[in-house]
């Protein structure tokens, strides 16, 4: 059993969990809120039929079966709009969920849009989905992989600063990065070819544009192909993504920075591309879009990337 974390209720993570029930043909437990589900159903006319459960064991078919945190109120609830208790709720269907993968109640967890605002007007210290699911977990090393059938990406650093993420570019975490991409890409593609990118632009040209290649990344490379890993870099990242994506060359992209990765992934597939969490002892995948508050509730919302997220979790729990 898949369990899916609602997301913010002010966004459009109701709307491709309702919208779901009927595209994907998977059986999943909610942990959400009933009441802005329920609403949503009525203002949408999806004619689903919901229900409250207690337990995972409750599941019931042909219904959308909801773990009802009873957090929201329909005086709580602001579609598009930033709210601190759907902030505050959103949070905790992730923490539950959690809990229930740890627990074996489920056996993966595919999470929906968090407004990172909202939660921290509750909880000042959220940065993100992944780094909260890490702390329940007691995991350091956990990064963010991006899939998409052209491109797979991870990050030795995610959601800080450029600053912070240049002093976060040191040889340990760059090899921990390394190992987790290697194994997941095997998984994913056998036979995977894993390029590392460079921090600096041309990769710092033999030193001339920063020292971080040479004193960083190229150490933390060569001890990956120490153990027999198919892995090359640094690389220019300005010509690498061609290499990847266009000539076919590598499998997977280790980026040293959020926007590196997160760039040309959203730029090949915006609507289809999945997150994926390494380092977890859980399986979760999550849609790799935010709350979208411009058209939250609308009916407009796209669900290829959910579908996509719960196709990725079944491949990952075999």
């Amino acid at each position: 059993m898949i369990g899916v974390t609602m997301g913010d209720a002010s966004g459009v993570g109701p709307e491709i969990l309702l919208k779901g029930a009927r595209e994907i043909p998977v059986p999943y437990v909610v942990y959400g809120d009933l009441v802005p589900l329920q609403l949503l159903n009525q203002q949408l006319s999806l004619g689903l039929d919901l229900v409250a459960i207690s337990s995972v064991a409750e599941w019931q078919p042909d219904k959308v079966s909801i773990l009802d945190g009873a957090y929201l109120q329909e005086a709580d609830l602001t579609p598009g709009k930033i709210s601190a208790s759907a902030g505050r709720a959103a949070r905790e269907y992730v923490v539950r969920a959690t809990h229930a993968a740890l627990a074996g109640e489920i056996r993966a967890m595919v999470t929906l849009p968090m407004n990172k605002e909202a939660t921290q007007l509750s909880d000042p210290h959220f940065t993100g989905h992944t780094e909260l699911i890490g702390e329940i977990c007691g995991s350091d090393d956990v990064t963010i992989m991006l899939a998409s059938p052209d491109l797979i990406a991870t990050h030795v650093s995610t959601h800080c600063s450029l600053r912070q993420a240049i002093e976060r570019c040191q040889q340990p975490r760059i090899r921990r990065i390394i190992e987790l991409t290697w194994h997941a890409a095997k998984r994913l593609q056998p036979g995977a070819r894993v390029a590392v990118a460079g921090l600096n632009p041309h990769a710092g040209e033999n030193g001339l544009f920063g020292r971080e290649e040479i004193d960083e990344i190229r150490p933390a490379v060569e001890w990956a192909q120490a153990q027999g890993w198919n892995v090359e870099g640094p690389l220019p990242p300005d010509t690498l993504f061609y290499l990847a994506v266009r000539r076919k060359k590598y499998d997977a992209v280790v980026c040293m920075y959020h926007d590196q990765g997160h760039i040309p992934s959203k730029l090949l597939d915006f609507e289809g591309g999945v997150n994926i969490a390494l380092g977890l002892p859980i399986v979760r995948t999550s849609v790799d879009h935010g709350t979208a508050f411009d058209i939250a509730w609308q009916g407009i919302a796209s669900t290829r990337s959910f579908a996509a997220a719960v196709s990725m979790a079944l491949r990952l729990m075999a």
